[in-house]
C-alpha cells in the first residue's frame, strides 16, 4: 500500500491534548511529541474541529517545526462543517497545511462519513477532489473514517474503491454493539481489502475507569493498565493498519509506550478477562458516551453534554456525590443546564455513537435538578 513511512502499528490522536485552560499545554505536548518519536513511533491524527482548531496548529509548534518533515506522518480530515460546495475544498484544504505548517499530508480522510453526510460529499465531489490533490501531491494517501452501520461503509468502498485505508470505531466493549457495529465494520474493511486504523479503542476513557468489579478482572492478570489491555485488544486483529489513542498527559504517553513499544497481541488468558470484563461492563447502566465533543458544537444553550454525561455515569456506576460539584461547575458562565435543552436535535445528528441525547439530557435533568 505504500505506507512504509509509517512506523509501527501505534498513533497519537490529537484531540485530547494536554490543557491550560482554553490553550494547548504546548510544552506538556512538546514532551510528549518528543517521547513518542523518541520511541520510534511516528504517526500524529488531527483535524480542524479538534480543539476548535488548536490541534492543528499545536501541531505546528510543537511537532512541525521541531522536527524534519520526513521523520513524522500527519494525517489530517476534511470535515462537513467546513464546506458548503465543492469550491469551499480546496481553500480549506490549503489552510489546514497552513494551520499546520506543511506543505503535504500523509493521509487526508472524508471525515466521520455516515449514510447522511457521504450524499454531502459526493454531491460536492469531495472523494474526487482529495484523489486530484493526491495526483498533484499534497496528499500521499486518501482514505475515509466511519461512523455509521457496517452496511453503509460497503456502499461508500464499493463506490470508491481507490480508498485506500479505514478508520473506525473499534474495542472490546462495541465490538458487537448494534449502534456502532465495531466487528461488522471490521469485516467490510476486510472483505475489501483495506487496512484499517482504529479510533476509541478505550472508548474514550470508559475502559480505563472501569467499574470495580470490572476493573478487579484485569487487576488479576499481569499487572498492565486497564489501557493496555484495551488498546492491546484491538492492535490483535489481522488487518489493524494503526490504533491511535488520544492522550493527554506524559504518563498517559509513557504508560501506553511501555507496551507497545514491544507490541505483544493478547494471550488466550488475557483474551478471556476482556471478555469477562465486557460481560460485566454490560450490566451497568452507564452513558456510552466517548466525549468526542462533536455534539457541542452549534449547540445554541451551550450545554456541555459529555461533562453531564460523565457526571450522570458517576452517579450511576459509582455512586459519587462529587457528581453533583461537577454539575454545578459544568452548567456556569454560560454553560446551559439539562433541562434548558430546546430538542433541537443538533447534537443527535452529530452523535457518532448515536445516542438519544434528548432524552439522556431529560434523565440527567431528572437526577441533578
Amino acid at each position: 500500500m505504500g505506507f512504509e513511512k509509517v512506523k509501527k502499528n501505534f498513533g497519537f490522536g490529537c484531540m485530547r491534548l494536554p490543557m491550560k485552560g482554553l490553550n494547548v499545554d504546548h510544552e506538556q505536548f512538546c514532551q510528549m511529541a518528543d517521547a513518542f518519536l523518541a520511541a520510534g513511533f511516528n504517526y500524529f491524527d488531527t483535524a480542524h474541529g479538534y480543539l476548535g482548531g488548536k490541534s492543528e496548529t499545536a501541531i505546528r509548534e510543537c511537532v512541525v517545526k521541531r522536527h524534519p518533515r520526513e521523520s513524522f506522518t500527519l494525517t489530517n480530515k476534511l470535515t462537513e462543517n467546513f464546506f458548503f460546495r465543492e469550491a469551499d475544498i480546496r481553500p480549506f484544504f490549503e489552510k489546514q497545511l497552513a494551520w499546520c505548517g506543511v506543505d503535504y499530508f500523509d493521509f487526508y480522510l472524508m471525515h466521520a462519513q455516515n449514510k447522511r453526510n457521504f450524499k454531502k460529499y459526493k454531491r460536492c465531489r469531495a472523494y474526487e477532489t482529495a484523489f486530484a490533490l493526491k495526483a498533484e501531491g499534497k496528499i500521499k494517501h486518501v482514505g475515509l473514517s466511519f461512523h455509521d452501520k457496517a452496511s453503509v461503509l460497503d456502499e461508500i468502498l464499493t463506490e470508491y474503491p481507490d480508498v485506500e485505508v479505514v478508520q473506525i470505531q473499534f474495542n472490546y466493549a462495541d465490538y458487537d454493539n448494534p449502534a456502532v457495529e465495531s466487528r461488522k465494520c471490521y469485516e467490510v474493511c476486510r472483505k475489501h481489502n483495506k487496512p484499517v486504523i482504529v479510533m476509541e479503542p478505550v472508548k474514550g476513557g470508559n475502559l480505563v475507569n472501569l467499574p470495580a468489579e470490572a476493573a478487579e478482572i484485569l487487576q488479576g492478570l499481569h499487572g498492565g493498565s486497564n489501557a493496555s489491555y484495551a488498546i492491546r485488544y484491538a492492535a490483535s486483529f489481522e488487518g489493524i493498519f494503526m490504533v491511535l489513542s488520544g492522550m493527554s498527559t506524559l504518563a498517559q504517553m509513557e504508560d501506553n509506550l511501555s507496551y507497545m513499544s514491544d507490541f505483544r497481541p493478547l494471550t488466550e488468558e488475557e483474551h478471556a478477562a476482556v471478555l469477562r470484563v465486557r460481560a460485566e461492563i454490560s450490566k451497568k447502566p452507564f452513558i456510552p458516551c466517548t466525549a468526542c465533543r462533536y455534539c457541542t458544537d452549534g449547540c445554541p444553550k451551550k450545554i456541555a453534554i459529555p461533562d453531564l454525561f460523565s457526571c450522570m455515569n458517576q452517579k450511576r456506576i459509582y455512586k459519587d456525590w462529587n457528581s453533583d460539584v461537577y454539575y454545578a461547575n459544568y452548567t456556569q458562565e454560560g454553560r446551559g443546564k439539562a433541562s434548558e435543552c430546546i430538542s433541537c436535535g443538533q447534537c443527535e445528528r452529530a452523535c457518532p455513537q448515536h445516542l438519544e441525547i434528548r432524552k439522556l439530557l431529560k434523565e440527567v435533568a431528572k437526577q441533578f435538578e
